[in-house]
């Protein structure tokens, strides 16, 4: 069983951000920060959206990867509805992201139906989506893994007790797949994108981790 400790709100993020922020050593023996997305990153955020190859694109596809992207959500960040965790290292005088995790404080209808499909009712008070990322240089680098671990424990903060996947992961995405299911996640079930893609729906038991 879980144990949940310094459970936070969403009312307390949104006053200190830094509240779920972390200092961690990376694997690659960089000092990397964890941290919420705020509303003047819409620079370095632009520049990881348009640094990441087709291939990483392909597989992660919640919105478009340009600046315009980036200066929206930055400009409409929300953190009772969406929690946009960057891992970041110091560059230049200034930060690089090199992880951008969407923590969705809910599931929408899409995913509701499709897990009603299988059985499984979700609850937007007490479930949430996940959608990872990672930049193509620090990706097999054990960067994902540390992030995951850092937003697991987040929502488990925030009152949240399961975790899907945002749209699912592809087929084929093997690489993916055997990351989520590291930390728990099962596969429920699947379904066919307008794009032809194979995803497999999977869910995470936070309480049970």
């Amino acid at each position: 069983m879980a144990v949940i400790k310094n459970s936070i709100t969403f009312q307390a993020v949104a006053a200190d951000p830094q509240l779920i922020a972390q200092q961690v050593q990376l694997p690659t023996n960089e000092t990397a920060w964890l941290r919420p997305l705020t509303k003047d990153d819409a620079g370095i955020l632009g520049v990881y959206f348009l640094s990441l190859s087709d291939e990483t694109k392909r597989r992660y596809g919640p919105h478009p990867f340009d600046q315009a992207t980036a200066d929206k959500l930055c400009a409409e960040n929300d953190y009772n509805k969406v929690i946009r965790m960057l891992a970041t290292v110091p560059q230049a005088g200034s930060e690089r992201v090199i992880a951008y995790f969407i923590l969705v404080m809910g599931v929408d209808e899409d995913e509701i139906k499709r897990y009603a499909v299988l059985g499984i009712g979700l609850d937007s008070a007490t479930d949430c989506t996940l959608a990872p990322s990672v930049a193509d240089d620090y990706q097999d680098k054990g960067v994902g893994s540390i992030v995951m671990r850092h937003v697991i424990d987040s929502a488990l903060r925030l009152g949240k007790t399961r975790m899907v996947l945002m749209g699912g992961t592809q087929g084929t995405n093997a690489r993916g797949i055997h990351f989520y299911k590291k930390y728990g996640f099962r596969i429920v079930g699947d379904f066919q994108e307008p794009t032809g893609f194979n995803n497999h729906d999977m869910i995470l038991d936070l309480a049970v981790r």
